[in-house]
Order: C-alpha cells, then sequence, then structure tokens
C-alpha cells in the first residue's frame, strides 16, 4: 500500500515537474552561494576551484587562536596595507588591488568592525582603517560593553531586568580567546540555508496536498472507503506515504546543496564558535559552525514535516488539494506582515512561528528571549520542543479525520 500510495504521487506530471523545479532552483541556489571570487595582485577577479584555493591558503594563513597578540598582528597588517600607495588611488583597480591585499585578514577584519563599532546595531566597513595595535586588548570587552549600552539605551524597554541579565551572563560566559580558521564554506552554506529549505518546503506542500484529497477529485473515494481495509491500512499508508515523501525529499535535497557548496569551498572551520564568524559575532548561543550547520538542518526537517502535516490534515478535512497548497505560503509569508507591527508582545509570537523553524540559522542570531519554568531561553530549544510534540500529535489527528469521512 505505501509504494502504491508513492506511486500516484510519482506518477502525476504535475509533480514530476515539481521535482524538476526544485532540483533546478536548488542549483541556482548553489550558483549564488559559490559566487565567492579571489582577486588577484592586479586587481582582477577570478573563479573556479583554483582561484577558491588561493583564497583558502591566505585565510589559513592567520588560523589560529584570536588572542591579543594576533589582533595585533590584524591590525598591523590592515594599517601597512593601507599605507601603501594604491590605497590612496580612487581608481576602480586600485581598490581592487587594495582589497585582493587584504583577502587573508578579510574575515577578521569584519570582526573588528563589530568590536568597535559606535553602538551595538552599528556597523562601519572602514572602522578597521582607524585602529591601532594598542586597540588590540579592547577587542573582546567591547563585544559586551557594546551589548550592554544597547540593552540600558536604545533596548531598555524590549527586555526585562532578568533577560537583561540573561544575555550579559551569556555574552560574558563566552569562551575567549576565540580560534580562528577559514570557514568560508560553513558561512555561504549557513548564508544560503533558509531559501533551499523554503523552496523545499513549498514543493513538498504541493506534493503531500493531493495525497488525501486525490479519491475524492477522481470520484473513487466510494471505492476507497468500502475496501477491507480502507479505513485502516489505507489511511495509515497515506500517512507514512506523506511522511516518506517529505523525510526521503527534504534529505536528499539539503545533502545535495550540501555536498555541492562543501565540496567546492571546503568543510575547513566546523568546529570554530560561531561568534568568530562576521554573521554570528552577536549571537548568544555558544556554538560552533558545524552545530549550527546541524541545527539548521534538522530545524528545516522539522518545520517542513510539520508544515506537511498541516497540509494532509488541511486535505483530509476539507478533501481540497488547493486549499492545502496555499498553507505553506499563508505560514511562510503571512509573519514577513506581521513583522511591520510594533510590540515586543507581536515580537515573540512571531519568534514561535513555524516559520522560524524553516530559517533556524537566522532565528539563533536574534534576541527573542522566553521565561519557562523560572528561566530565560532562547527560541529555538521551544521551537524544537513545541513544533515536535505538534507534528507527533497531528499523526493521530490525520488519521481520525480521514478515515472517519462520509462517503460523498
Amino acid at each position: 500500500m505505501l509504494r502504491y500510495e508513492l506511486k500516484k504521487v510519482f506518477s502525476r506530471t504535475s509533480n514530476k515537474i515539481a521535482l524538476s523545479l526544485l532540483l533546478a532552483l536548488v542549483c541556482l541556489t548553489c550558483f549564488f552561494a559559490l559566487g565567492v571570487s579571489w582577486v588577484d595582485e592586479n586587481g582582477d577577479s577570478h573563479s573556479g576551484p583554483a582561484a577558491m584555493a588561493r583564497l583558502r591558503a591566505a585565510q589559513k594563513e592567520w588560523a589560529g587562536v584570536l588572542d591579543e597578540a594576533a589582533i595585533r598582528r590584524v591590525i598591523g597588517e590592515n594599517q601597512r596595507i593601507h599605507s601603501l600607495p594604491e590605497a590612496h588611488r580612487d581608481t576602480v583597480r586600485d581598490s581592487n588591488i587594495t582589497y585582493g591585499r587584504g583577502q587573508g585578514i578579510q574575515e577578521i577584519r569584519s570582526l573588528l568592525n563589530c568590536s568597535f563599532a559606535g553602538g551595538f546595531r552599528e556597523y562601519d566597513y572602514y572602522r578597521a582603517d582607524a585602529l591601532t595595535t594598542e586597540d588590540a586588548p579592547l577587542f573582546y570587552p567591547n563585544r559586551v560593553r557594546l551589548l550592554r549600552e544597547w540593552l540600558e539605551g536604545e533596548a531598555r524597554d524590549q527586555f526585562s531586568e532578568r533577560e537583561k541579565a540573561f544575555l550579559a551572563e551569556q555574552y560574558e560566559s563566552l569562551e575567549t580567546p576565540l580560534y580562528y580558521d577559514y570557514a568560508l564554506g560553513w558561512t555561504q552554506l549557513l548564508e544560503y540555508a533558509p531559501t533551499v529549505v523554503m523552496i523545499a518546503m513549498l514543493v513538498l506542500g504541493y506534493l503531500v496536498a493531493g495525497i488525501f484529497s486525490n479519491e475524492f477529485t477522481w470520484k473513487s473515494d466510494a471505492v476507497f472507503y468500502s475496501s477491507l481495509y480502507g479505513r485502516d491500512r489505507a489511511v495509515k499508508a497515506k500517512l507514512r506515504a506523506g511522511f516518506c515523501l517529505v523525510t526521503g525529499a527534504y534529505m536528499a535535497t539539503f545533502l545535495l546543496y550540501s555536498v555541492i557548496v562543501l565540496g567546492f569551498l571546503g568543510a575547513d572551520g566546523g568546529n570554530m564558535a560561531v561568534q568568530a564568524t562576521f554573521g554570528g559575532w552577536k549571537c548568544f548561543y555558544h556554538i560552533t559552525l558545524w552545530q549550527e550547520f546541524l541545527l539548521t538542518a534538522l530545524g528545516g526537517y522539522l518545520g517542513c514535516l510539520f508544515i506537511s502535516f498541516l497540509c494532509m490534515l488541511v486535505s483530509a478535512r476539507t478533501r481540497s488539494a488547493v486549499l492545502a497548497v496555499m498553507l505553506p505560503f499563508v505560514l511562510i509569508f503571512i509573519p514577513s506582515f506581521l513583522a511591520n507591527i510594533s510590540g515586543s508582545t507581536v515580537q515573540k509570537i512571531i519568534g514561535l512561528l513555524p516559520d522560524q523553524l524553516l530559517q533556524t540559522g537566522t532565528a539563533l542570531n536574534l534576541f527573542n528571549l522566553y521565561s519557562v519554568g523560572g528561566r530565560i531561553v532562547g527560541a529555538v530549544p521551544i521551537l524544537f520542543t513545541v513544533y515536535t510534540l505538534l507534528t507527533v500529535c497531528l499523526w493521530p489527528i490525520i488519521y481520525r479525520v480521514y478515515r472517519s469521512k462520509q462517503i460523498g
């Protein structure tokens, strides 16, 4: 029965087109994720494996513990680069030459811009150029200082005192000095992962929408329900087909995307703390890039599974595949409209909507905090717990709804 249900899904021409579209969009996303170039000594940009090898080698020269001595060396190197004649000329080629000379320290330079910014939410690309080696000892203390100033200033009404204390404690408890390494493969992978997950979700929603409504569409419901196992094994087979379809398609999609990006850009730096990257500098979760990758992959899978089960429930309840197909679009895009509504309560609600699972990497960098059992926790642990339970609960609900349907 399971094989028969899956065969019905894959035999439809529209579903084959949807899977082909999924593959094409994943490949397109990979193209953008791999859009990294190396700038040579003449200011010319190059792409391809050879260029990535040169970029990796340049950044590998600065791999190691990012202590005060390392920060001094980076600031000194940045000063040396910007003291050269090309740095003071306004031509595009000279600007490219100057940029190319600093590619090895580019990521650390971005961290300097974050640490020495004028405010917690400010960023000045040229801030690092004004630093001297005497500023090096302030690199890590500035991270905590800017947070505290923001919490007591601009964000003083956004968080309770307990939440402010929690964030400050998380920042202060980060083990420093951080370890730095070339990690372009992971950063690019995580940056475009939400796009891949959302594309997969939209296609999966389309594929599972007809599993429970096809019998009514084809006017074969009388045969289905009057058969010996129509209200028992056949319904369970539909549920298992939906589960296997979502699991198989999602895993294949995310694995293909990960293999292409990491295979081209390299998997170095997976054990590096996320705070050692520009995108994760403000993150209050103490995790590595490898752990963020796992959370992103598992969060995307859980989100796809939950929304797909909701689609199947709508399909089973309404007998309509159209309404079921619309559900993923609503759940993904409605929160973007709600985000324009001010108020901490609204933002806390948005932080727990299922679309956040589809972009777990982004959720890890948001300051959505909740009080659970007298403890302050971030949104991500709550999302995983709540939607795991809801997904498990949907299984028997869908079963009962569909098996109790009356023949039309």
